[in-house]
This record gives structure tokens, C-alpha cells and sequence, in this order.
């Protein structure tokens, strides 16, 4: 018996990272808003790595922050280690990367949710959305109510007809043992939705006292703590870390895998979704890597309070008792009992290329989808996603334009136009290295790329906008300070310069252009700059990578330019590529399908070439001087 249970500004369906994310956005833009997730004991659950951050994926947080989001403050509040990654590198592929304490962290989001005006939390399954003339006006769930909503939000997770595969052994659910959700992908494809298939897994959970360390390396966390929210100092977030340790696997584990390939779900045939390329299953790194002799494992702590431990690198679906061997064949897992057995497991997704850029259907309107649902993989990607789809849905609402940040702009922007305008094959991870301008859209600058337009948009407070505000003029000032300040070439500066293998000098310098030199940080500039103001260690940072890199990043910047001329040259979405001539029928396809918006994203469709690009450059501008006449 169906009956009408309320109604809303935006619902969200599931509250996973992109549902946490796109939930706070909403309510804190002021719209009534509605979560409904299967359990409210699985709200931001780390189904998989008990981990926030890592390599792009720290870029993604640092941005989701900026914004006014809220999983940087819950990672910092949680973390139980934390390491910046890649510092043997330069500063733009460095990144934050935090074990969390998994239980915790769930804790203090589903508190920010519970506690958020203008936000509604509930356990129930949608099982249909309503679509009237084109357009979503709301949702069905299983206990028979109906809420009606001017804006959808989809993040379904893993969820949608979950299937988790065990060797032979196969059974309807979602992750960590939660009910799956079989009914809501009928709804969608009936609504015109393309859905595909797609597949990941996870590792088996050990306990913690089976474990012998001694044989294995231990991995410590930095002592110089650098926080994920803007909103945190370097120096306020000290407390007492708790070790990873590493391993790895040997011949014999290799052996135990090939001998028993054919049980395994995805080389037994019986998986047919799509795995991810970056985060493969054992019996894949064993496969696709024959001529490896071992694999690193890292073995970490799922929490302060629990003797669950996450052995990241060795996801399976090979059967238990065959987990329970290679397992044991590892050098300090020889006692190991498995509390957890590792999984893999299959869901539906849809075709992202179906979404604008703003995340909102073409063909539904006010229906948007974040995270997985959209062929991702990975918490980041998904809030990333969730909190672009909460503020547009929110603007939708008011009959605001959406907001699009584009490559330029954020890995946010990198990521969402990947997923839209080429469409992905498999489990989509984002990397530094899809980033063109990576230089420029580094994790400690993302405030200063993001935090105003958070404050345009409404969700950056007055409290971070100041912040932010005393934190770049702080910046500005200590540049102009090092241009101003001038280094005799006494015998304390030369000895210095000797002393770290660079030139001397035999004339006055500035302090800017000693920093320009690689050999030379600024926290040892600190010895010939007595008057230096007391700044902390991020500011310190950021004006030293300033100085070092000014050069690249005036070259990045140029390009930057280049890329926004493209940008915005607009194209119609509603334009007939097949009265295009000389568009070749390939681009036509593409062109007709995905809808570009501009002649910039037009140039990223796979199977648009460079040729097809200067016909519509041609075409838009007889177009232009036919209008003009």
C-alpha cells in the first residue's frame, strides 16, 4: 500500500561518500533535503580499504574541502596514520594519503548528517523513480512511500543487483555482507537509462594477533602531519600513529593461484562485469605479470579498537579454503586466521556519457548521478562527484545554472569530464596523470583554485573565507618580502652557498632569487633571513614552490588559455552533426551522442579527430557571418 510520505527540495538515494557528500552540499545550500539509504549503519562505509586519499585521490579530498565539502574534516578528525606520498617527486604529484579508523570515521559523518539542518536521514530501499513527461519529480521505496522532489540524486554505490562471488559459490548482496538492491535497475532502464555491468572486490580481513611482524617491514606515518582540510593548522593535528606493515608474495603463493585458476568466479567464467585495471585481483597481478616472482602486500589496521586488519594487494574471488593457503603461504601470515573472507562482486552501473557535464541526465531532467553509479571506482571519485551533484541539484531547484568546473580548474573537472565526454569501458580511477595542467592543480593550492568560487556558491563559510583570505594575503607578502629583501655577498652567505654546492656570490641577491635555486629550500633560507616573520609550515611550502616553479607555471598557464579559447567556443546541444559536411560518419555518431557543450569538449570524444574539429571551426563561423549579416 503506497502512500505519500513528504515532500522535498532534492532527494539522495544512498549514503556512501558521493551520498554523504551531495546530501551536506544540498541541505547547506539551504534545500530540504532527504537521504534514504538501505542501512543507516552502512552511511560513508569503507567497504574496501580502510583508507582516505593516495595518489590524484589526495588532489580530489584537498578539492572536495575547498569547496565547503565535508570529507577532508572527517579524515582528520579519524585518521589513525597519514603520509604524503611521492615527495621523491615534484610537488605536483605529491599526495595525502590517511589510514582511518574505519567505525570512527562512519561515526563522524553519519553525526554531520544527523546534525545538519535542513536534512532528513532514512533506512528504507528506493525501488523506483517517478518520471512524469521527462522529467524526475521523485521516488518509491520498498515500505510503500512516496516522496516527491523537484531534483534525484542517484549514489547507489556497489549496490544495484550486487552479486558477490566466492569461487564457486555466488549469492545476491552488497558489500561487507549488507542486502544488495535488485529492484531500482528495472526502474532506470525502464526510465530510458543505458545501465552496464562492472566488478570489483576486496581483500580478505585478518586478525590482528595471527600476524607475525617481526618478518615484516614495518611502515610508519610522517611526523610532520600535514591535514587534509584547509580548515587545520600542520601543527594541531599530533597525536600517537599506528603502523602499516609490508610483505610480499613468493613463488609458492603464485603456484597455490595458478594450480587453482579455474576455481576462481573471474577466470572460472562466471563473472562477466568488468574489473578495475588499477586495482586487480591476485590471481590477475599473477596472470598479467608472469614474469614477477612477488607482489608487495601492505597490511593494515581497520581501527584503533578492532583485531581487523586489511591485507591491501591481495583481493580475490578464489574459494575460502583456497584464500586460507596462499594466505598462509605469505612470510608472516604462515599462522594467519581470516576473519573476513576476501570477495569479489558485480553491480549495475550506467553509461556516463547519458550525464552533462553538470552531472544531470540529458534525457531526465532534475535526475543527477554521483559516484559509482557512473562507472568510478573509489571513495574520492565518488564524493568528488557527490558534491558536484549536490550543489547543481540544489541550483537546479532555484532554477540557478549549474556549476562546471572544467580541466583547467580541478582534478574534479578532470574527472567528471572523463567520465562524460569519453565514457569508460571499466572502473574509472583518476591519476595525476590524466591531469593536463597538473602543475597548476597541485594539493596544496587547492583553496586558492577552489575556495572562492565555494563562497559564490554558498558553501564555504565565513569563518574558512577568511581563513582563506589571511592565508594568500600571508602568502603574497612573504613573496614581495624575499623579492625586497638583499643578500650581501659576505662571508656568512658564501659559506652557506658552499656549503649546499651552490654558486657564490659577488654581489647582493635577493632572497627570491636565492630560493629559485634546487639546492636550496626555505627552511634553511632561514639562516641568512633574521627579520623572516614567524609562518606556518603550508604557507612556507606554497611560497617556496611558488618561487621554484614560476617559470613551468607561467608556461602552464599559457596554455591554460589555449585550452579556455576552445572552451568557450559553445556549441548548441541540440546541433545536427549530420547536416555537418565533410564530418566524418564516426564523429557524427559520437558528436550526436554525447552532446558537447563546447568545441573543447567536443575535441576530447574518442573517435572525434583533429580534422573533424577545424569542419565544425569552419561551420561555426560561416554560421557566425551569416547571423552577422
Amino acid at each position: 500500500m503506497e502512500y505519500h510520505a513528504g515532500d522535498y527540495d532534492v532527494i539522495v538515494v544512498g549514503a556512501g561518500h558521493a551520498g554523504c557528500e551531495a546530501a551536506l552540499a544540498s541541505a547547506r545550500l539551504g534545500c530540504n533535503t532527504l537521504v534514504v539509504t538501505l542501512n543507516l549503519d552502512s552511511v560513508a562505509l569503507m567497504a574496501c580499504n580502510p583508507a582516505i586519499g593516495g595518489t590524484g585521490k589526495g588532489h580530489l579530498v584537498r578539492e572536495i574541502d575547498a569547496l565547503g565539502g565535508e570529507m577532508g574534516i572527517a579524515i582528520d578528525k579519524t585518521f589513525i596514520q597519514i603520509k604524503m606520498l611521492n615527495t621523491g617527486k615534484g610537488p605536483a604529484v605529491h599526495s595525502l594519503r590517511a589510514q582511518a579508523d574505519k567505525k570512527e570515521y562512519q561515526a563522524v559523518m553519519k553525526k554531520a548528517l544527523e546534525e545538519q539542518q535542513n536534512l532528513d536521514l532514512k533506512q528504507d530501499e528506493v525501488t523506483e523513480i517517478i518520471v512524469e513527461k521527462g522529467r524526475c519529480t521523485g521516488i518509491k521505496t520498498k515500505n510503500g512511500a512516496v516522496y516527491s522532489a523537484k531534483a534525484v540524486v542517484l549514489t547507489t554505490g556497489v549496490y544495484l543487483k550486487g552479486k558477490i562471488y566466492i569461487g564457486d559459490i555466488s549469492y545476491e548482496g552488497g558489500p561487507y555482507g549488507l542486502f544488495a538492491a535488485n529492484v531500482l535497475s528495472e526502474s532506470l532502464e525502464k526510465a530510458g537509462l543505458k545501465l552496464m555491468r562492472f566488478k570489483t572486490g576486496t581483500p580478505a580481513r585478518v586478525h590482528r594477533d595471527s600476524i607475525d611482524y617481526s618478518v615484516m617491514i614495518e611502515q610508519k606515518g610522517d611526523k610532520d602531519i600535514v591535514p587534509f582540510s584547509f580548515m587545520n593548522e600542520f601543527e594541531n593535528l599530533d597525536r600517537e600513529q599506528v603502523s602499516c606493515w609490508l610483505t610480499y608474495t613468493n613463488e609458492n603463493t603464485h603456484r597455490i593461484v595458478k594450480e587453482n585458476l579455474l576455481r576462481s568466479a573471474l577466470y572460472g567464467g562466471k563473472i562477466t562485469g568488468i574489473g578495475t585495471r588499477y586495482c586487480p585481483s591476485i590471481e590477475s597481478k599473477i596472470m598479467v605479470f608472469p614474469d614477477k616472482t612477488t607482489h608487495q602486500l601492505f597490511i593494515e589496521p581497520e581501527g584503533r579498537d578492532t583485531c581487523e586488519m586489511y591485507v591491501q594487494g591481495m583481493s580475490t574471488s578464489l574459494p575460502e579454503d583456497v584464500q586460507v593457503q596462499f594466505y598462509r603461504s605469505i612470510k608472516g601470515l604462515e599462522r594467519v586466521k581470516i576473519m573476513r573472507t576476501a570477495y569479489a562482486i558485480e553491480y549495475d552501473c550506467i553509461d556516463p556519457t547519458q550525464l552533462k557535464l553538470s552531472l544531470e541526465c540529458k534525457e531526465i531532467e532534475g535526475l543527477f548521478c554521483a559516484g559509482q553509479i557512473n562507472g568510478s571506482s573509489g571513495y574520492e571519485e565518488a564524493a568528488a562527484q557527490g558534491i558536484m551533484a549536490g550543489i547543481n541539484a540544489a541550483r537546479k531547484t532555484r532554477g540557478q545554472q549549474p556549476v562546471i568546473l572544467d580541466r583547467s580548474e580541478a582534478y574534479i573537472g578532470v574527472l567528471i569530464d572523463d567520465l562524460v565526454t569519453k565514457g569508460t569501458q571499466e572502473p574509472y580511477r583518476i591519476m595525476t596523470s590524466r591531469a593536463e595542467y597538473r602543475l597548476i592543480l597541485r594539493q596544496d593550492n587547492a583553496d586558492r583554485r577552489l575556495t572562492p568560487k565555494g563562497y559564490e556558491i554558498g558553501l564555504v563559510t565565513e569563518e574558512r573565507y577568511t581563513k582563506f583570505k589571511d592565508k594568500l594575503k600571508k602568502i603574497q607578502d612573504e613573496i614581495q618580502r624575499l623579492k625586497d629583501t638583499i643578500v650581501p655577498p659576505s662571508k656568512q652567505t658564501n659559506a652557506f652557498l658552499r656549503e649546499r654546492e651552490s654558486a657564490e656570490i659577488k654581489t647582493g641577491i635577493s632572497l627570491y632569487e636565492l630560493l629559485k635555486r634546487p639546492e636550496i629550500d626555505y627552511e634553511s633560507l632561514a639562516a641568512l633571513d633574521p627579520e623572516r616573520p614567524a609562518l606556518p609550515k603550508a604557507i612556507g611550502k606554497q611560497v617556496e614552490t611558488e618561487i621554484k616553479y614560476e617559470g613551468y607555471i607561467k608556461k602552464q598557464l599559457i596554455q591554460v588559455e589555449q585550452f579556455k579559447k576552445l572552451e568557450d567556443k559553445k556549441l548548441d546541444p541540440n546541433l545536427n552533426y549530420y547536416d555537418i559536411k565533410g564530418l566524418r560518419l564516426e564523429a557524427q555518431e559520437k558528436l550526436a551522442k554525447i552532446k558537447p557543450t563546447s568545441v573543447g569538449q567536443a575535441s576530447r570524444i574518442t573517435g572525434v579527430s583533429p580534422a573533424d574539429i577545424s569542419v565544425i571551426m569552419v561551420y561555426l563561423e560561416k554560421k557566425r557571418r551569416a547571423e552577422s549579416k
